[in-house]
């Protein structure tokens, strides 16, 4: 192994691998490898300039390393310290990261005779291992590290799985329908750890083992931080990567959606009843096949003839709009033959040049491209943006293949293997750019998924298409907390899940309350789904626009009976006498990279039994929001940590420090009021 140290970084080179170590803002340390001459220039999530560090780096030969290495042998050894963390690097090039000088994470490595080798001599595992691809000069990567006992990890984005603690999970490092890969974690031993690669792959946190894995890389990068706490790691990380803009004031309150209303009388009787009704909505959402076709990005004037005039009276009302526009073009659209000549379009390694199969022969754009970016920009902004429409419902951003066959796409930046995990964050910022350029910070798009920084572009992510059922719900409160762990505070559900067979199903207006108890205590309180039975009659005999796709049953407030309506009524009020504290909740998202809704440890990390609780959490740092999280449930247990807390629909003042019984019934959720 031969070192040497340049600035602030510590080189590494051996076997035709070159390591490099360096500061990278506060307590932080970026380490990057590849072989030969194929590292990437990329620095893909850490976009901002880190905090000025003065590294601190040794380079020597150990003391003797035992027999095996022959008498008075002396290894050459290095470490590399930045504030209160520390990596060594042994002869065999094996890495250990310290916090104030306990052991945190090592990568793999085993003795044999007092001898460190970095493949074990029976087992032959190295710890980083370099496997090339054929007929290119990008690896399949895998980084593998020791597990620590005990260790609790959480972050990653979000996954629909019921573990808040990611400890023995698998995850998919790719993005679908419900899944949001953010390979950033964060570990109970005090250190933050992001995977910096957008490639397709997978991370196993197992008992034995952790591993990493990226199939199609030129280079190895991850940065690692220390922290005192889950909230000083997560500001570190946000710091290196993004915070999220400061949220409008008036988009903390109702958003008003379904799948889907078909014409622009339907949107502004549902506008005007809410007015009637005293119910001020901050935005409603024009959903998909509002269009012409897959890709033409514009209103079908059959059904929308005069959009400019009915985003004006919404306006008027103090409501902003937004509408859908999917990734998708049509072989029939006018934006086909334009985007495919020009090279725009995401192509296919082998068979049909297709990506998409929803309602048409569709193949996505390739948002990687800046010509690709520009173009949708500059259809959507005059069909769109141009009438008044305030933001776009980015739907599909993952982007939604037809076959998750990562090896058989590939973009204007490389194979989807080596990048694909990036395409959501690209799509958004063909929007959000030229939005924040012209408005400033009030830019704000609703997307399906994202990736490591995405909290900068103004995108509020949602949970996906999800089922209507109470074991959904369950997942959803985990994905949320986790994401809000991976940086990504802007966050959100559809209430009552997306899919539903029967609105008139007494299970299923009781999951709805319950839901929407969740989601006023959360940071965006959005009504949304896709809402049976579909006995509404077409308006024309097309498959879409009029026709017979989704023509569900209706979603307002008032649409699920007198008793839901009450209770809904009821907890937006709720919402709107928080407006001032929500506020502040996105501010601090703004300053500190905090999320709004909270783990109990995030709060309360110095108290154990909040790093195993999953099913309560905290809305920023006063409110203690236990959700009832199943069917006919009207009490639960609730733990409240030492101090006082106010029970918010009784009154009473208890002491902390233990579980108590709380009363649940339909039309209470239990909450705590830090005093």
């Amino acid at each position: 192994m031969i070192f040497e140290a340049q600035g602030n970084a510590l080189i590494a080179r051996r076997g035709g691998e070159t390591l490099r170590i360096e500061g990278w803002g506060k307590d932080s340390l970026r380490v990057r490898a590849f072989m030969y001459d194929t590292q990437a220039g990329s620095d893909f999530a850490l976009t901002e300039a880190p905090e000025e560090t003065d590294c601190r780096i040794l380079i020597s030969r150990s003391e003797n390393q035992g027999a095996a290495d022959g008498p008075g042998y002396a290894a050459p050894y290095a470490e590399i310290e930045n504030g209160r963390i520390r990596a060594t690097v042994n002869f065999a090039g094996v890495v250990s990261f310290y916090r104030d000088g306990k052991l945190i994470l090592r990568e793999y490595f085993r003795f044999y005779g007092g001898t460190i080798a970095r493949t074990s001599r029976c087992l032959k595992i190295a710890n980083r291992e370099w496997k090339g691809n054929t007929g290119g000069s990008e690896y399949r990567l895998t980084v593998r590290f020791d597990p620590n006992a005990d260790e609790k990890i959480y972050g990653m984005g979000q996954y629909q799985q019921p573990s808040l603690n990611l400890k023995g999970s698998m995850l998919e490092l790719a993005q679908r329908n419900s899944q949001i890969s953010v390979p950033f974690m964060i570990s109970s031993l005090g250190y933050g750890f992001l995977w910096n690669n957008p490639a397709v792959g997978r991370v196993t946190f197992a008992n034995n083992l952790t591993e990493w894995i990226a199939f199609s890389t030129k280079q190895m990068d991850y940065w690692i931080c220390a922290g005192e706490d889950p909230k000083e790691i997560l500001s570190r990380y946000t710091a290196v990567t993004g915070r999220a803009p400061m949220f409008p004031e008036n988009l903390m309150g109702l958003w008003q959606c379904k799948l889907r209303y078909r014409t622009q009388e339907e949107v502004l009787s549902v506008a005007r009843q809410y007015q009637r009704e005293g119910i001020k909505i901050d935005q409603i959402v024009i959903d998909f096949f509002h269009w012409t076709l897959q890709g033409d990005w514009k209103f079908d004037k059959t059904y929308w003839p005069d959009p400019k005039a009915m985003v004006d009276e919404l306006h008027s009302m103090g409501i902003r709009v937004i509408v859908s526009v999917w990734p998708s073009v049509d072989r029939r659209s006018e934006n086909f033959g334009p985007m495919m000549e020009r090279g725009l379009l995401i192509r296919t390694e082998r068979g049909a040049a297709q990506t998409y199969d929803y309602q048409g022969d569709c193949v996505e754009i390739d948002p990687f491209n800046p010509e690709a970016r520009q173009y949708i920009w500059d259809v959507c902004k005059k069909n769109y943006y141009d009438l008044g429409i305030d933001g776009f419902w980015l739907d599909n951003s993952e982007p939604d293949y037809g076959v998750y066959d990562f090896d058989n796409y590939r973009y204007y930046a490389g194979p989807a293997l080596s990048c694909s995990n990036l395409y959501p964050q690209m799509f958004s910022r063909a929007f959000y750019e030229p939005m924040a350029a012209d408005k400033g910070t009030d830019a704000v798009n609703l997307l399906r998924c994202g990736w490591a920084g995405s909290q900068k572009y103004g995108n509020v992510l949602w949970s996906g298409d999800v089922p209507s059922t109470f074991e959904s719900f369950r997942e959803q409160l985990q994905a949320g907390l986790n994401i809000g762990l991976a940086g990504i505070p802007w966050w959100t559900t559809d209430i009552g899940g997306f899919m539903t067979d029967d609105v008139n199903d007494p299970d299923f207006r009781e999951l709805l309350i319950r839901w929407y108890q969740f989601a006023v205590f959360s940071a965006v309180l959005r009504m949304h789904g896709d809402r049976g039975p579909f006995t509404i009659p077409p308006l024309d005999d097309r498959d879409w626009g009029g026709g017979y796709l989704h023509t569900g049953q209706p979603n307002e407030l008032w649409s699920y009976g007198e008793e839901n309506y009450r209770i809904m009524r009821k907890y937006y009020d709720v919402r709107i006498s928080m407006h001032d504290y929500i506020r502040d909740l996105y501010r601090e998202a703004h300053e500190t990279g905090a999320p709004l809704i909270r783990t109990m440890f995030f709060e309360f990390p110095r108290d154990a039994a909040c790093w195993d609780l999953q099913d309560q959490y905290m809305f920023g740092s006063r409110y203690l929001v236990a959700p009832v999280l199943e069917l006919h449930q009207r009490e639960r247990k609730v733990y409240l940590p030492e101090g006082r807390w106010k029970d918010l629909n009784s009154g009473a003042v208890l002491e902390g420090g233990r579980v108590v019984t709380a009363p649940a019934p339909i039309d209470q959720i239990p909450v705590y009021e830090k005093v």
